[in-house]
């Protein structure tokens, strides 16, 4: 193996608590080299159970954090002014497919759509990729896969994948974790006891629940671990879970309040 892929090798195992069998169907898909696109809401674990399938299988990780000011060249490279010339330099999706790593996209409709079409000779039988600007053609690595992620709840006219993108992908539905597992993850995550994490987890399934109603999206468990490591730190419970869990996502008096009450009667 080249230093190259190397050093983006996932060193350590990155903790993950399956939900269901998305471990051996990721297995599957990476034996067939199946594109594999991961959909879900914000903080429920998507990166880091790709994180945790590229050091399960022993493959380097190469992420990409997508936005809209995202150009082709910014995944596949640019010649570089250098010295008296110009110099090539690979863009990570080009590194992912020479070396043999996972290319993982995250968030790949922030991304405009006249960049990800780049991506479409890797995701079918050629499993090329074309460096237009250099005059290349690159076969990827036979241990090259492709793996992109969204969130589906954010999705608009305007930023959805083309059906030409998404008939390329095999895919798995992701949502948080059922209240004993996401309890588990939180005592895991930032070693806080189980009675305490319990009442976070029962703080979040109550925001969740207003989804639609005033709240765009739930608590996520992210967010939870956040208060449960500050809780964990010393913080009074109260001021970690408004902190953490209400003050970032919503700036609306009545939801603020509904979920203070709810915080102050779980912690009373």
């Amino acid at each position: 193996m080249s230093i190259d892929a190397q050093q983006y090798r996932v060193q350590a195992e990155p903790y993950y608590q399956p939900q269901g069998r998305e471990v051996a169907l990721f297995e599957a898909a990476y034996r067939n080299r199946l594109p594999v696109m991961v959909k879900g809401p914000t903080g429920c674990g998507k990166s880091r159970f790709v994180e945790h399938m590229a050091w399960r299988l022993g493959k380097p990780l190469i992420t990409v954090a997508c936005n809209e000011d995202m150009t082709a060249s910014d995944l596949v490279g640019r010649y570089l002014l250098e010295g008296g010339g110009t110099r090539w330099l690979d863009g990570p999706l080009t590194t992912a497919a020479r070396i043999g790593a996972i290319c993982y996209l995250d968030e790949i409709v922030e991304a405009r759509q006249d960049t990800t079409v780049v991506i479409h000779p890797l995701t079918d039988h050629r499993r090329t990729l074309p460096l237009d600007k250099k005059g290349e053609l690159i076969q990827a690595h036979p241990d090259f896969q492709l793996v992109i992620s969204y969130n589906p709840g954010y999705q608009s006219l305007m930023k959805d994948l083309k059906q030409s993108t998404k008939q390329r992908f095999t895919a798995f539905d992701f949502d948080y974790p059922e209240a004993g597992l996401e309890t588990t993850i939180l005592c895991k995550e930032s070693g806080l006891d189980a009675e305490t994490a319990a009442k976070l987890v029962k703080i979040g399934h109550t925001a969740r629940n207003l989804k639609g109603h005033g709240l765009d999206e739930g608590i996520s468990t992210r967010l939870m671990v956040y208060a449960a490591q500050l809780i964990r730190d010393g913080v009074d419970a109260g001021d970690a879970c408004r902190m953490a869990l209400v003050r970032p996502i919503t700036d609306d008096a009545d939801i603020r309040q509904t979920l203070d009450h709810a915080i102050d009667v779980t912690f009373a």
